[in-house]
């Protein structure tokens, strides 16, 4: 059973930071992805950034130069700083691990329970 566990979601003014954090628990193996999803009321959960174990990122175009994705992986750890926030940036941000298994094949998938971010114009 994996556990993922967000944090430092909040309520910010236009142009300000936020910085999350997901700490996973659990049975996880050494290959593995992390990432964060986001979803706006009345739209679809969509990938905003992922990151490897081997530190190779991945991001969506409209977060493109303001938010910056990391991990650590000895922690299980993966963290998202976001800067320059815009109004169009609230909803719920929720944290993905994918478990890689051979051949690259998805084992397994695990969800946080999502925090939420609101930007304030």
């Amino acid at each position: 059973q994996v556990q993922l566990v967000e944090s430092g979601g909040g309520l910010v003014q236009t142009g300000e930071s936020l910085r999350l954090s997901c700490a996973a628990s659990g049975s996880i193996t050494s290959i593995n992805n992390m990432g964060w999803y986001r979803q706006a009321p009345g739209k679809q959960r969509v990938l905003v950034a992922s990151i490897t174990n081997g530190g190779s990122t991945n991001y969506a175009d409209s977060v493109k130069g303001r938010f910056t994705i990391s991990r650590d992986s000895a922690k299980n750890t993966v963290y998202m700083q976001m800067n320059s926030l815009k109004p169009e940036d609230t909803a719920v941000y929720y944290c993905n691990l994918k478990q890689i298994g051979q051949f690259g094949i998805l084992r397994q998938e695990s969800w946080g329970r999502g925090t939420q971010v609101t930007v304030s114009s």
